[in-house]
């Protein structure tokens, strides 16, 4: 199994969700987040003062998958949230050694 781990513009959560459902995809956890990275943030200006927002806001996205999964997730997520500007996000792909249903005691890809 994989974790799948999808940090993304606030926009596109609907999309990459509506594509994530539409594979098939019902369970995953969504987490709002601040963040910086190649965006380097952006200038503001509150009353005449200009000051520079360096962490933006972001949206994490959660996803546990069987390994066979993994490949189609990804094309799926970054299809979904590219819009092509500087600042669309980053997957990332962890192992995960062991996965538990708490209500049946289901254990590893059952537990999906």
């Amino acid at each position: 199994m994989k974790k799948i781990e999808a940090i993304i513009r606030p926009g596109s959560l609907d999309d990459v969700q509506l594509a994530l459902d539409g594979f098939g995809v019902s369970g995953l956890t969504v987490t709002q987040v601040i963040g910086c990275g190649n965006q380097k943030g952006h200038n503001q200006v509150y009353r005449g003062v200009e000051y520079k927002v360096i962490l933006l806001p972001k949206v994490k996205i959660e996803v546990v998958v069987k390994d066979e999964l993994v490949e189609q997730l990804i094309t799926i997520i970054a299809k979904a949230a590219r819009s092509g500007e500087v600042g669309d996000g980053k997957i990332f792909v962890y192992p995960v050694e062991q996965a538990v249903r708490i209500r049946t005691g289901q254990r590893g890809e059952a537990a999906l």
